[in-house]
Order: structure tokens, then C-alpha cells, then sequence
């Protein structure tokens, strides 16, 4: 019989008689990696430590150091809560408990209302299952055998996963033991309870099964997990960061924008909140003109023809609103919808004219507002909304030209992100998708150009396999904040199918039709989603360009009102938002009210500044400056609104 081969990361080979385990494997290779050895890879795939290597492999052993980790105990977290659930409260019925990008959470039907004491109560429970070390072991069952035995148990949200397994022709489901516990899972998991050694209950929410609201509610226990108890205290730190900078508090406080019930997930943008809101609108723009875009208007409601044609209405109608007449004897015989996306419109622009190559790229950019529909358990705040617009564009290239506007675009990016202080960010290449549109060949064609381009970039990035859109492969752009978190803003996605679907062509150099590529590209994403990120990121301490309040001017007593007045008259006529506090309060109570609204600027005046012609300025941080000319001050803070500098003049006093 010939050996088995097991390729190492390092490409050393070793050979075996027989098929071996993970764990064997590990301890073939030294006792220390045996200890701390949680998982192995197999040709790519995460599994358990006790599956069998049976052939010739590339195999990675996993231990509590490496990235995968991190999945695997979570995971088996979530499964030790859901133990612990059944131990306390027998009666509630488990459903699924998937891993998430911040921790993991398990959905259960459950006669009794969880409140937060609970958590207490069940990490406790939790603690006893990690001290009681209990083996996880996975078993194999059939498919009629496990349907009969979760119906015995009244599981019946395990039967209907396992009888949608049995249609798709599966003929065994795997389970997975700890003690006398046991649930449906793939996994893989830990080998013990133990390893578990660092975990936290979050929160409870609701849900709905599978995510439909037609479907029974259950209840849902977010919780997180890591290897060690320093990773947990560091994340528990962030969590508690990201309550201070939680955009949707910061909005109220400081008078950003606000919901209403009778437009769900719509923001209404204040007048506050609408000054960022077009700073960012007039920066772009600029940008824009530099990077030869040009800007069109297009409408918001199109006949349902054109979302058939652009192949949205086949793959992302639900997430679409239909526009009907309320009177219906007005009611057109046609169907229309709301737009929800801008590339149909662009589409129908390219169309509706002769095009050369000479024509192309044609970079046309939409600040139209968009419409989707988003159910009610996935909004957030200003993250997840109904109604937004993009910083959206459409380049229409040849294929020899799509490298070169990648190149311009991660450009663009680059220097939009640091504008706003996002210095690291990571790129993820997604590829085709199960259901899409096209031949394969065209899909061969978009991923290759895409690839290529990250190439010749020379950028690292991600794969994200099976995860573009329906119409190409896309790069997603993930930005790390201030503290850490990573957040998915630009993307640029390759479309070689809207040229077929809408009929566009341009004439090339021999004369002849071709048909354009189409990249659909965003910076910033919706402005709603990166001004809910900016303000997270910064805090509400926006750089003076940006904030919607850039100085406060306060008087000592009434006597320094007129002075200030001429110097409010003066600021606003070079186009500061400036405002003036001049109630009869205490000098130390107006210096606070301005801190909380975290105006950049508090520019104070007293009987000496009138006399001298100065002003006192004090900075955001506390610090203060006493003593500048006036017109220096005017001069120097309409500079760095000019330049948009991230940090102003007296920054470093």
C-alpha cells in the first residue's frame, strides 16, 4: 500500500503507513504543537482535529495563534450556550448559532422572555460545561434516523433544516456531542469544552427564523469568545469605546439628523447634519472634475421594463419598491418602480447617442437618491437605511483601458481616505456567484481584468470567493477606524453583461461596433453609511472644514457684542458656518455648552481684545491662545477650511 504524503505549510513532507489524524499528526510532529492544537487544515478546509488525513494532503495544523482559530471557538462557544440554555431552561427550543465577524449568536424558541440578568446566569452556566472538559465529538447519523430523533425531542427547527438537507439529497447529517448534549452542526469544533477559555454574553435581540418576518420570532444572545482572556478584556475595551462614538447617540446629541415612524429607516438630515452632509457633496465634486467625471440627473422612477432589462428585477426585486397611484382611475397601464441603484439610467444615457472610441472612458457620476428595501430586523442607525444616496459612478471603457481606470480609482480612493483620516485599509477580491447573469466566458474575462489590475498595483488582497454581484466580480474596500474596526465602504465592480442587456455600442478604431465595459464604482458608499462610520471614526470631533458649527463666538459681558458682531459679519462672509453665544451666562458655562457640540473654534472676546483688536481663541482640546490679531484669525481658519486640513494651525500649540 503505498504511504500517505502530508505536505506542511513549510513544504516539508512527511510520510505515513496509514491514515492518521489532525491530532496524530500534531503530535508526530512535537508535543508542544500537539498541546496547543485546536484544528487542522486540509487542502484548504477548516476540520476538527480527529478527522483523518486518508490521502495525499497539504495539511496546516491550527492552533490558538492562527486566524482560523478564532471561528472555531466561537463557534464552539455558541453551541456551550445553547448547552447551557437546555441545562436552566429545558423547554426552549434551539435553532441555528452561527459564528459572526464580532463574536457569534444562537437564535432560540423560548416560552419565557430572556432579560439581561439571564446573561449572568447563563455564563455561569457556560463556566461549569468549560470546567466539566468535556470531549466534543462528532458522529454521523441518516438523514430519516435524525429526523425521527429531533422530532422526538421537539426540535422541529432541526427537522426542518435536516428535511431541506434530505431534498437536496443528502443522505446523512454530522452531529456534535459534549457530555450528554448534542446539536445538528457541520462544524467542525474544538476538542474540548476547555479550550473555550475567554468568552462574554452581549445582548438580546430579536429574530426572526431564517431571517423572514412571516416566519415565528424568536429570541436572540449575541455573545463573543477568544483564545485568551487579554483578546476578550481588549475587545470588551473597543466595545466600550464604540458605545461612547455610537453614531446614532452622537447624531441626537449633537443635532445631526433624526428618524421618524412615519418614514422608517429614512433619516431625516437636520440642518446641522445637512452641512456635513453637502461638505462631502461639494468635496467629491471637486474631485470629480479632477479625475474627468461628469455629473448627471437622472430619474427616480423608471418603468419596470428597465429593471428587467438591467436583470435587477429577476435578482433583487424584493429589495426594490413598486410605485402605484393611489387613485387607481389614474393608474397607468404600465408598471413602474423606484429606483434603487443608478446603472440602468446611465446605461440608458450611453445608449441614447452615437459613441466613438474616441468617446471613451466615459466616467459619468449620479447624486440621485436611491430607494431599497430593507427589513425591519437589519436597519441601523445611519448603517443600514431605506432611502440614501451614493457616491455613485459609471466608467464605460474598452477592456484595454479597464487597468488603467482601476488604477485611477484606487487613487481616487487613496486620497479620499486619508482626507478623512482611514490610513489602512484591506481589499477583497470577490468572484462569481451561483446565481448570476452571462456566459462564464465574460465572467473569465471580468475576473482576469480585475485580477490584473490588482497585479500591476502591486496591492495584497483577499479572496472572497463566490460573493460578487449577480452582474460581475467586484473588489470590496474595508477601512480600519480609530479603534479598530473594519468597515466596507468603496467597491468597484466589473460588468461585461450591461453592454448585452441594454444593446450599447461604440464604434472602435476599425470602424466596426463594439461593446463597452462597464465598471460601477463608489468611494465613500452612501454618504448616510459613511457619515454614520465618519462619526464613529472621529468621535463627533469633526476637522474644522467638515463641522457643521466650524467657530462659537462667546463674549465676557455685553459690552463685547458689537465687536463680535462685526467679526460674525466678516467670518460669514467668507462662507464660515459660525455661530454666536452671547446669553447672559457665566463665560465658563458657554466655554462647556460649545466642548459638548465639539465646535473646533470657541473665539472669545473680553474689554482687552476690544481694546487690542485681538481675540482669544481656545481650542477643542482646552487649550487656549490668547492674543491674535483678528484678521490673522480669520485668515488662518479660512485657509484650513480651504485645504481641508485634518488638523488645523494651532493644533500643535
Amino acid at each position: 500500500m503505498p504511504k500517505i504524503r502530508v505536505t506542511l505549510p513549510d513544504q516539508s513532507v512527511k510520510e505515513f503507513a496509514s491514515p492518521i489524524t489532525i491530532a496524530e499528526l500534531a503530535a508526530a510532529i512535537g508535543p508542544g504543537l500537539a498541546k496547543s492544537a485546536i484544528a487542522g487544515k486540509i487542502d484548504g478546509e477548516v476540520v476538527d482535529i480527529r478527522t483523518l488525513i486518508s490521502k495525499d494532503s497539504h495539511v496546516t495544523i491550527i492552533t490558538t495563534k492562527d486566524r482560523e482559530a478564532l471561528d472555531v471557538v466561537r463557534h464552539s462557544a455558541a453551541h456551550i450556550l445553547a448547552q447551557a440554555v437546555q441545562k436552566l431552561w429545558p423547554e426552549v427550543k434551539i435553532t441555528i448559532g452561527p459564528v459572526i465577524d464580532t463574536g457569534f449568536f444562537y437564535d432560540l424558541d423560548s416560552p419565557r422572555t430572556f432579560v439581561p440578568e439571564d446573561l449572568d446566569l447563563l455564563e455561569k452556566e457556560m463556566h461549569k460545561i468549560t470546567a466539566a472538559d468535556y470531549e466534543i465529538k462528532r458522529t454521523t447519523m441518516p438523514v430519516d434516523e435524525a429526523i425521527a430523533t429531533f422530532k422526538k425531542m421537539g426540535e422541529r427547527f432541526k427537522v426542518e433544516i435536516i428535511e431541506d438537507l434530505k431534498k437536496q439529497g443528502e443522505k446523512e447529517v454530522s452531529i456534535y456531542h459534549q457530555g450528554d448534549w448534542f446539536d445538528l452542526c457541520r462544524g467542525p469544533h474544538v476538542p474540548k469544552t476547555s479550550f473555550v477559555k475567554a468568552f462574554k454574553l452581549l445582548s438580546i435581540a430579536g429574530a426572526y427564523w431564517r431571517g423572514d418576518e412571516k416566519n415565528p420570532q424568536l429570541q436572540r444572545i449575541y455573545g463573543t469568545a477568544f483564545p485568551s482572556k487579554k483578546e476578550l478584556d481588549d475587545y470588551l475595551l473597543q466595545l466600550e469605546e464604540a458605545k461612547k462614538r455610537d453614531h446614532r447617540r452622537l447624531g441626537k446629541d449633537l443635532g445631526l439628523f433624526m428618524f421618524h415612524p412615519w418614514a422608517p429607516a429614512s433619516p431625516f438630515f437636520l440642518p446641522k447634519g445637512t452641512a456635513i452632509y453637502n461638505e462631502l457633496l461639494k468635496y467629491l465634486r471637486e474631485l470629480y472634475f479632477e479625475y474627468g467625471y461628469e455629473e448627471v440627473v437622472t430619474p427616480q422612477v423608471l418603468d419596470t421594463e428597465t429593471f428587467k432589462t438591467s436583470g435587477h428585477y429577476d435578482n433583487y426585486r424584493e429589495n426594490m419598491y413598486f410605485a402605484v397611484p393611489a387613485d387607481a382611475e389614474v393608474k397607468e397601464e404600465r408598471s413602474a418602480m423606484v429606483k434603487a441603484m443608478n446603472c440602468p439610467c446611465h446605461a440608458l444615457i450611453f445608449g441614447s447617442s452615437l459613441r466613438s472610441y474616441r468617446d471613451l472612458p466615459w466616467r459619468v457620476a449620479d447624486f440621485g437618491r436611491l430607494h431599497r428595501f430593507e427589513r425591519a430586523g437589519v436597519v441601523h442607525g445611519l448603517a443600514r437605511v431605506r432611502t440614501f444616496c451614493q457616491d455613485d459612478a459609471h466608467i464605460f471603457c474598452t477592456i484595454d483601458q479597464i487597468q488603467a481606470e482601476i488604477v485611477s480609482f484606487m487613487s481616487l480612493l487613496k486620497e479620499v481616505y486619508e482626507r478623512f483620516g482611514f490610513s489602512e485599509f484591506s481589499v477583497f477580491f470577490s468572484t462569481r456567484p451561483p446565481k448570476r447573469l452571462g456566459d462564464d466566458s465574460l465572467w473569465d474575462k471580468a475576473e482576469h481584468a480585475l485580477e490584473s489590475a490588482l497585479k500591476s498595483l502591486h496591492l495584497p488582497y483577499q479572496m472572497n470567493t463566490g460573493d460578487g454581484a449577480f452582474y460581475g466580480p467586484k473588489l470590496d474596500i474595508m477601512v480600519t477606524d480609530a479603534i479598530g474596526r473594519k468597515w466596507q465602504l468603496g467597491t468597484i465592480q466589473c460588468d461585461f453583461n450591461m453592454a448585452n442587456r441594454f444593446n450599447l455600442e461604440y464604434t472602435g478604431e476599425d470602424n466596426k461596433p463594439h461593446k463597452p465595459v462597464v465598471l460601477h464604482r463608489a468611494v465613500l458608499g452612501s454618504f448616510e453609511r459613511f457619515i454614520g462610520v465618519y462619526i464613529e471614526h472621529c468621535g463627533g470631533v469633526f476637522p474644522s472644514w467638515i463641522a457643521p458649527v466650524q467657530a462659537v463666538l462667546i463674549n465676557i459681558t455685553q459690552s463685547q457684542e458689537e465687536y463680535l458682531k462685526i467679526l460674525e459679519a466678516k467670518l460669514k462672509a467668507h462662507g464660515v458656518r459660525v455661530e454666536s453665544d452671547f446669553r447672559n451666562e457665566k463665560l465658563g458655562f458657554k466655554i462647556r455648552e460649545a466642548q459638548l457640540q465639539k465646535v473646533p473654534y470657541m473665539i472669545i472676546a473680553g474689554d482687552n481684545e476690544v481694546a487690542e483688536g485681538t481675540v482669544s481663541v481656545r481650542l477643542k482640546s482646552g487649550k487656549e491662545i490668547k492674543g491674535i490679531k483678528v484678521d490673522e484669525f480669520v485668515n488662518k481658519l479660512v485657509e484650513e477650511i480651504r485645504s481641508r486640513e485634518v488638523t488645523g494651525p494651532w493644533s500643535h500649540v
